[in-house]
């Protein structure tokens, strides 16, 4: 299933959170800047963190060279046997959560996220450890409400009615970035093959959690789980969870924000 797979990355570790990065194969700059920033975070308060990259198979044989030399300095990647294209972002859900269940048993929260994505470690750290009656049937993020099936058959996401069909699709967290406990990650891989892979997979998430009647979480307290877009005046990143930031300069602002607190400067 895996061309590089990390399988020993786990082994004999107290794994609070394991963050898995959906990259595309072709971005190395880019997890290089996570690396160095948000990444490079393996501790909040005592409790480990382990941070990887997903990939797919890239189109060009170069850049499967790239990432072969990127896997063998860093050991933190995981690329699936499949293409990473828009097409197989199921497959790559379905391929990730297979990879935590099966090598990383030990970890007590998986965060998928996207590679756009700016994770304020120590606030989510610090949500998490207030679940302290609740550690289980954790599925969190920015839920979606009443979305409904792409019914245009011209369209690349189209959802013929002979795959799902209902009006709405069941609530579901935003596939840019969502936390889910390994006992919810398990139930998910025991059902994933009764579930139709033509919905789009954030959608194909939700209709898992469905099955298990689990309830998809946006509240974080007093913190904002997701921020699309940070202003260039807001400094205090405390409140704030997760935000999509495509600078590197905002990067290593909100790193150093996120440890500090201090006055900002863009």
């Amino acid at each position: 299933h895996y061309i590089l797979s990390q399988s020993e990355v786990c082994k004999g570790k107290n794994i609070f959170l394991l963050s898995l990065i959906f990259s595309s194969p072709e971005n190395g700059t880019r997890r290089d800047l996570i690396r160095k920033t948000w990444g490079n975070v393996t501790s909040v308060q005592g409790y480990h963190i382990l941070t990887l990259f997903a990939l797919g198979m890239p189109v060009l044989v170069t850049t499967q060279q790239e990432i072969d030399k990127e896997s063998h300095k860093n050991n933190d990647i995981i690329e699936g046997i499949f293409l990473d294209t828009s097409e197989n972002q199921t497959l790559k859900i379905i391929t990730m959560m297979q990879w935590a269940v099966t090598f990383c048993p030990n970890a007590l929260f998986i965060l998928k996220v996207d590679e756009e994505m700016f994770v304020n470690l120590p606030s989510l750290v610090d949500y998490l450890l207030n679940l302290k009656e609740h550690l289980e049937d954790i599925y969190v993020g920015k839920v979606i409400h009443q979305d409904t099936p792409n019914r245009d058959p011209s369209s690349q996401e189209f959802v013929p009615f002979s795959k799902y069909p209902e009006k709405y699709y069941p609530d579901y967290c935003s596939g840019e970035t969502f936390i889910m406990s390994q006992d919810v990650a398990r139930m998910m891989y025991v059902v994933f093959n009764e579930v139709p892979i033509m919905v789009p997979a954030d959608v194909f998430v939700g209709i898992c959690a469905k099955v298990f009647k689990l309830i998809e979480y946006d509240s974080f307290q007093n913190k904002t789980f997701f921020m699309y877009k940070i202003s260039s005046e807001v400094c205090n990143l405390s409140e704030i969870v997760v935000t999509v930031s495509n600078n590197g300069k905002e990067f290593c602002n909100f790193s150093l924000l996120t440890i500090s607190n201090r006055i900002c400067f863009f």
